[in-house]
């Protein structure tokens, strides 16, 4: 006869195992079918501290996240370098996305899908897919040193990157491919790997929507007649739009395969397709928003809105280092403060402004300040004439031109370059206090 004790032992044991195998069943038979980080959802924050001694990652309640699938789309020249942070930031606590590439890999143990894989054939014999069908061949290995090569972004793109010319045909039959994946979701969130989502923002933001009726979020860009959400500031459509989306595909793929290879922007062409459905675009700046965070200005005016009190959903242009702190800054708010909804103002008053306290003059930086002073001959004299300007609040010298400004931006590093800027923060700190707290959030109804 077995000891009670041991009994109990061997119970606690089994029930264990049992635990650990229903549990690994359940991850690896689940939709994504893939290995990536998990953390459990928890109203209560954890104490504890992780190998670095800072507090440990959670994830807070997202309501609403089990209904929406996130749709990541990037290349095989920048995946490596951009996708891995999201496992550890801005994708961990998702339990459904998908990531869509010109090239079928794993990283980190995540399965890239190849998003061209079942184009029609005819559309593949156009010179915009050489480059797919050299590294399909190859693979990796077929990548070439001019494969990395950027250019400045031109009013056409980057014609002369072969991975931005064939970027524009993975829309579609992204739209297509990411019904398959889940039908059921109610909402799909489409990112780059450059992209920040603040997720209980956009959570919050999207139950104001009904998601059975077909809606076209995303910030408004215009090429020609054409007006449609722009894919870098990220863009979501509720079940119904992509349905008229991937149904306008399927009727008229080789039509509108001959308009893809004649344009070159691939989030114009799917705002072509959903306007043709009947599904028109919802404008959404400053939500979304096509800038990072140095080029970003919160005090000013645009499209009649002024960013300050409304909701601060993406970000973009972002490096790998700039999510990472970003993702920890809204731990650190959602930890200490409660604070689940991420205003513009917040944005500014809580992570720019001290970021620009923390040094308010630096060399090699240029801070975007773009009204020139002709008069100026050193940085002294730059910062003689924006003090004198009494609504001038930074400055930058810059290829011994001087540059004042009458909004407060973060700008950017120019490392070994001729630029030094500087901020009054004095006066920043009155522009703040007078735009003062936001009594409730604007969500741009």
């Amino acid at each position: 006869m077995v000891p009670r004790r041991f009994s109990r032992r061997l119970l606690a044991v089994a029930t264990a195992i049992a635990f650990f195998f229903f549990y690994h069943i359940g991850t690896f038979s689940s939709h994504n079918r893939q290995w990536r980080p998990h953390f459990i959802t928890t109203p209560d924050i954890p104490p504890v501290l992780d190998e670095n001694g800072e507090p440990a990652p959670f994830c807070p309640p997202l309501p609403g996240i089990e209904d929406v699938l996130v749709v990541m789309k990037t290349g095989v020249t920048e995946s490596r370098e951009k996708v891995p942070i999201h496992f550890k930031t801005t994708l961990r606590c998702i339990p459904h996305f998908v990531i869509y590439s010109d090239f079928e890999e794993e990283i980190e143990g995540v399965k890239i899908h190849d998003v061209l894989r079942h184009m029609d054939t005819s559309a593949k014999n156009n010179p915009d897919f050489d480059f797919y069908h050299r590294i399909l061949k190859y693979g990796r290995k077929g990548l070439e040193q001019q494969d990395f090569a950027d250019e400045a972004n031109s009013a056409i793109g980057k014609p002369n990157n072969p991975g931005w010319k064939l970027d524009k045909w993975k829309f579609l039959p992204m739209a297509q491919e990411a019904l398959r994946y889940k039908p059921d979701a109610k909402w799909f969130i489409f990112i780059e790997a450059d992209t920040y989502i603040s997720w209980p923002t956009v959570l919050t933001w999207l139950a104001r929507f009904d998601n059975t009726k077909p809606h076209y979020l995303g910030t408004e860009t215009q090429i020609a007649d054409v007006i449609f959400a722009h894919g870098g500031s990220g863009f979501m459509l509720s079940n119904p739009a992509l349905q008229r989306a991937s149904d306008e595909y399927s009727a008229r793929e080789v039509e509108l395969n001959t308009f893809t290879d004649q344009h070159w922007a691939g989030d114009c062409v799917l705002g072509k397709v959903l306007s043709d459905a009947g599904v028109n675009l919802h404008f959404t700046w400053p939500i979304l928003q096509n800038s990072n965070l140095g080029e970003l200005d919160e005090f000013t005016t645009d499209f009649y809105r002024k960013p300050w009190c409304f909701i601060a959903v993406s970000l973009h242009h972002l490096s790998p280092g700039d999510i990472e702190k970003l993702w920890k800054f809204e731990q650190m708010r959602w930890r200490d403060k409660n604070k689940r909804i991420l205003l513009h103002g917040d944005l500014f008053r809580e992570y720019i402004a001290p970021d620009i306290n923390t040094q308010p003059t630096r060399q090699n930086w240029n801070n975007m300040a773009s009204d020139e002073q002709p008069f100026a001959k050193t940085f002294e004299d730059c910062r003689l004439i924006c003090e004198t300007q009494k609504t001038c609040v930074q400055f930058a010298f810059r290829e011994d031109k001087c540059f004042t400004g009458l909004n407060p931006r973060l700008g950017h590093a120019v490392p070994g370059g001729d630029a030094t800027s500087a901020w009054i923060t004095t006066r920043i700190r009155a522009m703040t206090e007078k735009q003062g707290l936001c009594r409730k959030p604007d969500f741009g109804d």
